[in-house]
């Protein structure tokens, strides 16, 4: 079933470049609510008209801190279900890579009134009534292992008919998942109508996997795809041998094969980064892509990457090398 034309009138408000907030909830590292507030307003200076955020990210903390920056901005956002917060009393500094976050533990939750009531919680802190997207957040076999069927069915059954219904309400303009997984995206194709998926960190200029099947089949039923992760938790922005792949430690391999992007990179006189941000919004059922931006730079650099130049010789070459598919749309 085709994305009817109101639904992909809303996902049009999606800019090629968007904003990541994961950082601005303290992810890996605390923040003030000044220096968030100082990002966010950095990005609306740059253009940036799209912010993706989530309840996961700092338990609350950086919806609230996006609520208080947009208000009355006329921006498009997307947050998530999927995840109740629950109060918590852990002293813990960081909880699930989050640091000095808000006091609240998450809790998975894809039922229908788990998704309702984290919508209500969502749009309390973000201050808005309606939201552009709304994702079901981490579903996936890799994610929640033997748990998996258990949320899916909670998903399929309750939580995607809420979804539906904030949808049909003008609550929300789109629905679909923002997950980490290709496989989860095909798995939900088959019982869904869904529009939009964010897919973090599989198909960027270090791996292209899902060209095979669920690229063909989103272009086939019109449903876009929003990339997050484009530089792989880190792997295509860093420098130096101690790169992040997959939010963990990279492995040799993976380090070896980013030195050769560099280097044909470097020899257009194209930053590795620029190639990265810009290679995912060649495909036709690409949307956007949304770096996670945590200081004023990396909004300036990400601004400055997608606006550099990049030969077509470097997308030859990089095919040549075997780094890039054959089949890859290249800008």
């Amino acid at each position: 079933m085709k994305v009817s034309p109101q639904r992909m009138e809303g996902l049009s408000r999606l800019p090629p470049l968007g904003f990541g907030g994961a950082a601005i909830g303290n992810l890996y590292a605390a923040t003030t609510d000044a220096a968030a507030r100082a990002v966010v307003e950095a990005a609306l200076a740059a253009g940036v008209g799209y912010f993706d955020t989530a309840p996961h990210y700092g338990f609350g903390l950086s919806e609230t801190r996006l609520g208080e920056a947009l208000a009355g901005r006329d921006v498009a956002i997307s947050t998530k279900v999927g995840r109740r917060l629950e109060p918590t009393t852990s002293t813990d500094r960081e909880r699930h890579g989050f640091v000095d976050a808000a006091p609240f533990e998450p809790v998975f939750d894809y039922t229908r009134d788990g998704v309702l009531r984290s919508f209500e919680d969502s749009q309390r802190r973000l201050k808005r009534e309606r939201v552009e997207v709304l994702l079901a957040h981490d579903l996936g076999r890799d994610t929640h292992g033997h748990d998996h069927v258990r949320h899916m069915r909670d998903f399929l059954d309750g939580g995607y008919g809420a979804m539906r219904e904030l949808r049909d309400a003008g609550l929300v303009g789109t629905i679909g998942l923002g997950v980490n997984e290709q496989a989860v995206c095909e798995e939900v194709l088959d019982h869904a109508d869904i529009d939009v998926f964010l897919l973090a960190g599989r198909y960027t200029l270090l791996e292209q996997a899902p060209l095979d099947g669920l690229l063909p089949r989103c272009v086939e039923r019109g449903v876009k795809l929003i990339v997050g992760g484009p530089f792989n938790s880190g792997a295509l922005v860093e420098t130096g041998q101690a790169l992040h792949y997959n939010y963990g430690p990279a492995s040799e391999a993976i380090v070896a094969r980013v030195g050769r992007l560099r280097q044909v990179c470097a020899a257009h006189g194209v930053p590795l980064t620029a190639a990265a941000l810009q290679f995912p919004l060649a495909h036709p059922a690409v949307i956007s892509v949304i770096p996670g931006m945590g200081a004023a730079d990396q909004v300036a650099d990400a601004a400055a990457w997608m606006e550099t130049s990049i030969p077509a010789a470097l997308w030859d070459d990089l095919r040549s090398e075997g780094l890039l598919r054959e089949d890859a749309p290249t800008p």
